[in-house]
């Protein structure tokens, strides 16, 4: 694929939503605003190390630092105390978020296991999908000799579409493999 999936959205698939919802107004034209990429680890509150190598990882996978979140209260039937790392999340917008889609539609989901595409029921009712990975090891920046254990990831890819109907079309314009 010779140009970005930024280029391909401003020169093409802008105009086919234009055409295919007949907006009025070239604002009313659905685009991605962010992906957010988020883990809970609970094992954290016991190992620091399982957040040091998540963090590496994200950065890694994403090419930005992740933001630690922490406890915001005491619970103690899980053995937790407030203010304790507890997970990771990191906000791509602009080229990253562009540049890790691209990743994610053409590199890493081809690499799951007995993949038949994802399902088109994750979006929220505003157009905004989420999709839950079950292993890192399929993003080709992960090196399979030096994770200690699999962890999934949540992925959520918000756009300005207003229903399902235009985040599902617009997803799929930009290649998202879903399933029939």
């Amino acid at each position: 694929m010779s140009q970005s999936l930024r280029e391909t959205y401003e020169n093409k698939i802008f105009s086919e939503l234009l055409k295919e919802f007949n907006y009025q107004n070239v604002h009313e034209v659905p685009k991605l605003v962010k992906i957010t990429i988020n883990r809970g680890i609970g094992e954290a509150a016991q190992n620091n190390k399982a957040i040091d190598k998540s963090i590496k990882e994200f950065a890694h996978i994403t090419g930005q630092k992740p933001i630690i979140t922490k406890t915001k209260k005491s619970i103690a039937g899980f053995k937790i105390r407030d203010n304790i790392p507890i997970g990771l999340k990191v906000t791509l917008r602009r080229d990253k978020m562009y540049n890790f889609l691209n990743k994610l539609i053409n590199l890493s989901l081809p690499r799951i296991r007995d993949f038949r595409g994802i399902s088109p029921k994750q979006f929220d009712g505003r157009g905004n999908y989420n999709l839950g990975l079950k292993e890192q090891i399929i993003f080709p920046e992960i090196n399979y000799e030096q994770i200690d254990k699999i962890r999934g990831m949540n992925i959520t890819i918000v756009t300005t579409a207003t229903n399902d109907k235009e985040g599902l079309i617009l997803l799929k314009k930009f290649g998202m493999p879903f399933r029939l």
